[in-house]
């Protein structure tokens, strides 16, 4: 994550996702005009071909495998077997989850999209005690990169030795702060690290990229801004070549870029990130409007980008920059809350930053976290970033949900779905994406707080490419956008896009297609976002998805077309505009291009789009449609339900011969899609809660240290003494609560400073309160521990606490100094089917 080098100001790490701001000079002046008018974005000067060359990444072996796949780098995009290549990366912590769910959780990121996992090597974790490595259970890397390898993912290892990631010294061990200098060329920190390289290295021996494996890239250190003696640049390039020396010659390595990093040219790739919030500020408010929502970058000669990133100050640094793809690896799809700012980030703000990003040029999106999870028990001492420990937040002792994607015990979250309809896009046009380069309107908001002005940014190669709106601010909605319409010069025509205005509604963002070629059919543009294709025999289906507030609008090139079948059908001059499709699961436009193949264009509302999943069954790719949530292990689908145990699912094409673990019943279908249903048995699970004691008056809350970025100390998470003065519930459960399902998931409402939850003297989960509910997975328990009992300890939350909270959360004290509250505590099942279908030749 980003933590504590933030320097002065409260947008550092929001400004790194990419590059500065620019406006053009006199903007304000060269533009007084009605809002209304057309927003003119200049792509008429195609960029020149990417710089090959520059970058030394591995050795000449290390970009090619075995079976001859090839793996390459250009100043603008990656290269997969001679192909532009924008793949997804989402990180996971394997030493914060339980290794026998690792698997159904790589899998779980497979089907939101993710291709690459990215995971950092936690020091601490593997060596606590000095000479005592442990690489087992837990802790074995070797095994989750084989997991990862058997379902086609790739793996991203940070290898540090500086990690952060919210944990115990940044990683560090502590045995190690006590032989000397740290992150610096001192002989004694390095030979150690080398030690530690040489280790890490041997669990991926075999399992590198150029043997064949899943091991693409090695991000070395974190967040690295020392140019003090022994440090600087230098520091990097030793860390390099001691990681090849180890074994890890891979196609690439990355540095983090933000906050004035420091890291040698060439030899490494600066990638970046940002998150909604900042939960290591000191303020208790909500803070000003973010840059995640604003297109921001400089096109350079090369036709990469280039700018000015926060902190990034010299001429030299700005040159360096055009010289590297963008790439992210830490957009925020969630925020780890700390015990001083308790930031809530909901569904909505995650995909409008991935929009932002993909309009800014990024070619690699990175997320931090994707997978949630819990620290690992500690053998010396609980392994979470502290105050107490010199750093300068307090995080909860063992959960890291991190409110991402994929939670703490696996629940599939609410942004995983808006996140999986973009990541299916990239997944099926992305190679189309990679190429293109960004270019920005005439006019240019004048900062993140501007609400004025429209953000839209425009991608294109050549005559081809996409439009990006954001109109999405957290915290600050942006009003409607009134008569939008975007004139795109490019370098044979110049488009008006819409054809009429348009209005753009408020807290919203979407992508447009331009001169899309479908299959040899020329869509000139679409006011729907594409994300999904499919191949069913000779007819190949192209999905859209409504954008919200606009009226979708399908505008052909007449000459690529031998015949077209759609309502609202206007012919004008060479074009064919189809108006008025309306959103369902039927097709929207028929055609057959000159060359006679069939297309079809399907357009689905944005929840069917958000419920859609491409698996692949029986041997064949297919789109199926259902409110549950659905990952595919081989020839087997899980289907798995909170809300019921009945389930629904639409798919195109049929399978033929499909079967399921329940009833499958064939149910009236849908458009071009077959329907199923199955249920299974509804299970009540009981749970009863008894108040044990009352919390005894609370004690005020403490402020740690000041830090020179941070204008005062900031309130400190209470220790295990004060613990005992919490208020205590007993929380028993059946010994079968969890027998017959995948899982159930206590749901515990209350009110409060911070909850712990044990199972005897065992801390099982803890909480800090922010109005959300506090869900644990039960699966993972002792079903023994359950039926004797689980302690949950709440303490009382301070009316007079130093802390932020959502005003949401900011409960009514009615005159008391504290407040502890424990509503409702209930356990919700989670029930699952699993569908399976005989191989079916492609052909039939």
């Amino acid at each position: 994550m980003n933590p504590q080098e933030r320097g002065q100001s409260l947008l550092a790490l929001s400004c790194c996702l990419l590059l500065a701001w620019l406006s053009p000079p006199n903007a304000s002046a060269q533009y007084e005009r009605s809002p209304n008018a057309a927003f003119t974005i200049d792509a008429s000067v195609p960029a020149g071909p990417p710089e090959v060359g520059y970058l030394r990444m591995g050795s000449g072996a290390a970009g090619r495998s075995p079976a001859g796949h090839t793996l390459t780098v250009n100043a603008r995009y990656l290269m997969l077997d001679g192909k532009p290549w924008l793949p997804v990366m989402g990180e996971f912590h394997y030493t914060r989850y339980p290794e026998r769910y690792w698997e159904e959780e790589i899998l779980k990121m497979r089907s939101g999209g993710v291709q690459v996992v990215a995971t950092y090597v936690f020091w601490i974790h593997h060596e606590e005690v000095e000479g005592n490595f442990g690489w087992s259970g837990q802790r074995n890397l070797r095994a989750f990169a084989e997991l990862c390898a058997k379902h086609g993912v790739y793996l991203y290892a940070r290898i540090g030795p500086w990690a952060h990631g919210e944990t115990r010294n940044g990683g560090l061990p502590d045995w190690l702060l006590k032989k000397g200098p740290t992150r610096v060329n001192d002989p004694t920190y390095l030979s150690y690290v080398r030690r530690f390289y040489q280790q890490t290295a041997r669990q991926l021996k075999g399992l590198l990229w150029k043997d064949g494996g899943p091991v693409i890239g090695i991000q070395l250190d974190n967040e690295y801004t020392n140019r003090g003696p022994d440090g600087g640049a230098a520091h990097i390039s030793t860390l390099k070549s001691m990681a090849v020396q180890a074994g890890f010659d891979v196609p690439l390595y990355t540095v983090t870029g933000w906050d004035n990093a420091v890291y040698p040219p060439r030899d490494v790739i600066p990638v970046f990130g940002g998150y909604p919030d900042e939960p290591w500020s000191g303020s208790m408010e909500e803070l000003p409007p973010d840059t995640q929502g604003v297109y921001r970058f400089r096109p350079a000669a090369s036709g990469g980008v280039t700018g000015i990133l926060q902190g990034v100050s010299t001429e030299a640094q700005q040159a360096e920059l055009q010289h590297y793809p963008r790439f992210t690896a830490e957009l925020g799809s969630g925020m780890q809350i700390t015990y001083h700012r308790r930031v809530v980030v909901a569904a909505a703000d995650v995909a409008p930053i991935a929009v932002t990003a993909l309009g800014s040029g990024t070619n690699l999106l990175g997320y931090y976290m994707y997978q949630g999870g819990a620290n690992p028990q500690g053998r010396l001492s609980t392994l979470q970033e502290s105050q107490e420990t010199g750093y300068p937040n307090d995080v909860p002792v063992r959960s890291y949900d991190f409110q991402a994607p994929l939670g703490e015990f696996g629940r599939i979250g609410p942004s995983f779905r808006p996140l999986k309809v973009i990541h299916q896009f990239l997944l099926d046009f992305g190679n189309d994406l990679a190429p293109m380069t960004a270019a920005l309107p005439d006019r240019l908001p004048a900062g993140p707080a501007d609400s004025s002005t429209l953000r839209v940014a425009a991608r294109t190669d050549g005559n081809r490419g996409y439009l990006f709106f954001n109109n999405y601010l957290r915290h600050y909605p942006l009003p409607d956008r009134k008569g939008v319409q975007i004139l795109l010069k490019l370098p044979s025509e110049t488009m008006r896009v819409p054809s009429e205005p348009v209005d753009i509604p408020s807290q919203s963002s979407f992508f447009w297609p331009v001169n899309l070629n479908l299959s040899g059919a020329l869509l000139k543009y679409a006011t729907a976002q594409p994300f999904a294709l499919l191949d069913d025999r000779e007819t190949r289906y192209y999905f859209f998805t409504t954008c919200p507030g606009v009226a979708p609008e399908f505008v052909f090139a007449a000459s690529t077309i031998s015949s077209l079948t759609a309502k609202g059908t206007v012919r004008d001059g060479g074009w064919i505009r189809v108006r008025g499709a309306v959103p369902s699961a039927d097709v929207a436009v028929a055609l057959r291009t000159m060359a006679k193949k069939p297309v079809r264009i399907v357009l689905l509302s944005r929840e069917q789009a958000e419920d859609s999943w491409k698996i692949s069954i029986g041997g064949r790719q297919h789109l199926l449609i259902t409110r549950a949530d659905v990952f595919p292990d081989g020839d087997t689908v899980h289907l798995r339900s909170r809300d019921t145990g009945a389930f629904s699912f639409s798919i195109l094409p049929d399978a033929a011969g499909l079967t399921a673990s329940a009833l499958l019943n064939r149910t009236r279908g849908d458009g071009v899609f077959a329907c199923y249903s199955a249920s299974v048995v509804a299970k009540k699970i009981a749970v009863r809660v008894e108040k044990i004691r009352g919390a005894l008056p609370s004690v005020p809350v403490k402020l740690g240290r000041r830090f020179e970025w941070r204008e005062s100390g900031v309130a400190s998470a209470p220790d295990d003494g004060t613990f005992e003065r919490a208020g205590l519930w007993r929380v028993s459960l059946p010994k079968d609560a969890v027998e017959g399902l995948s899982d159930a998931f206590l749901d515990i409402r209350y009110v409060g400073d911070a909850g712990r939850l044990y199972g005897g003297d065992l801390l099982l989960d803890d909480n800090f309160f922010n109005g959300t509910p506090w869900e644990i997975g039960l699966k993972r328990f002792d079903p023994q521990m359950l039926a004797h009992g689980l302690d949950l300890k709440i303490l009382p939350l301070r009316k007079d606490a130093p802390i932020y909270l959502p005003a949401s959360a900011r409960p009514d004290f009615g005159g008391r100094p504290e407040i502890t509250d424990v509503g409702p505590v209930a356990v919700t099942p989670e029930y699952e089917v699993l569908l399976k279908c005989a191989h079916e030749h492609p052909s039939k």
